[in-house]
């Protein structure tokens, strides 16, 4: 008889546990649909993408999109190369500093003690409501003030303040037992060591998390290449999908390209999620988000 528990996700499957397929596995394959609609277009042939009535599915899948990708800008002095590169850096050093950025200030609201500290927590929750659009003029007008105009380190110091990173960091710290951090400083410990040895050992939940969107932010963002940067060779591969039909001066061949570099665009994330969709779970469930 196959064994059977009562957790919240069960190793072994039982009869019971039907209900739940009966319902959730529609509910998945109708979710899957627009992830199997990117994967389709992108091997879709020229022909197939203006086809009438439209295939949701290729017939007849093809590299040729990939192909036209990387040879667009042959004739160009900037491969398509060089702004892939320009969006890895990117990304690694924005999760990088991201997440360090939200630990000590997670720390700090969370454990720490000074003044005008439910002040600085609550302008951080604010920071949420506003979209980037809305704060545009006066990023503009900082940037231009600290000489960080058609610089490649704009890319990245554009991202690394998340308010949701501190946010989660924060409420998960809330989590640890303040008498493990003064039984480290009993023991001589500065806060280094203890968010170090002790706090991120035990976040790595909420380090996931935050790792995850701050790689989706920057990943995704074509503001700076947008706004900041003029010189074409520091701008991003974001930034050079959204203008791919203009790039290609062909709308009709540039769509079967855009497929393309839409799906590229798009398999980092599904794959990042994927390996750490657990540990995200994980720090909804202790953030207080319901």
């Amino acid at each position: 008889m196959a064994k059977f528990s009562t957790k919240t996700n069960p190793k072994y499957f039982h009869k019971s546990q039907l209900k739940f397929y009966f319902i959730l596995t529609p509910i998945a394959i109708f979710m899957m649909l627009p992830i199997i609609f990117i994967f389709s277009q992108a091997f879709k042939p020229v022909d197939e993408l203006f086809l009438y009535p439209p295939r949701f599915l290729v017939r007849r899948p093809t590299l040729a999109n990939f192909y036209e990708l990387f040879q667009v800008t042959r004739a160009s002095t900037i491969p398509v190369s060089r702004y892939l590169m320009n969006s890895i850096i990117t990304a690694f050093f924005t999760v990088l500093f991201t997440i360090i950025i939200s630990v000590f200030a997670g720390y700090a609201l969370s454990k720490k003690e000074f003044k005008a500290k439910q002040f600085v927590f609550t302008v951080n929750n604010l920071a949420l409501m506003f979209v980037p659009i809305a704060v545009i003029i006066p990023r503009y007008l900082i940037v231009q003030n600290l000489g960080l105009i058609d610089t490649f380190l704009i890319n990245i110091l554009s991202l690394i303040a998340m308010p949701i990173g501190v946010f989660l960091v924060k409420q998960f710290i809330d989590q640890i037992p303040d008498a493990l951090i003064d039984a480290a400083l009993v023991d001589g410990a500065n806060d280094f060591q203890i968010i170090f040895n002790i706090i991120i050992p035990m976040l790595k939940p909420a380090i996931s998390t935050v790792g995850i969107l701050a790689f989706q932010v920057a990943w995704n963002s074509a503001e700076a290449s947008t706004y900041y940067i003029n010189n074409e060779n520091l701008k991003t591969f974001a930034f050079y999908v959204s203008n791919l039909t203009q790039a290609t001066g062909n709308t009709v061949a540039g769509q079967g390209i855009s497929a393309a570099a839409g799906l590229i665009m798009f398999v980092p994330n599904l794959i990042l999620f994927i390996i750490m969709q657990s540990r995200v779970m994980n720090t909804m469930a202790y953030s207080g988000i319901k």
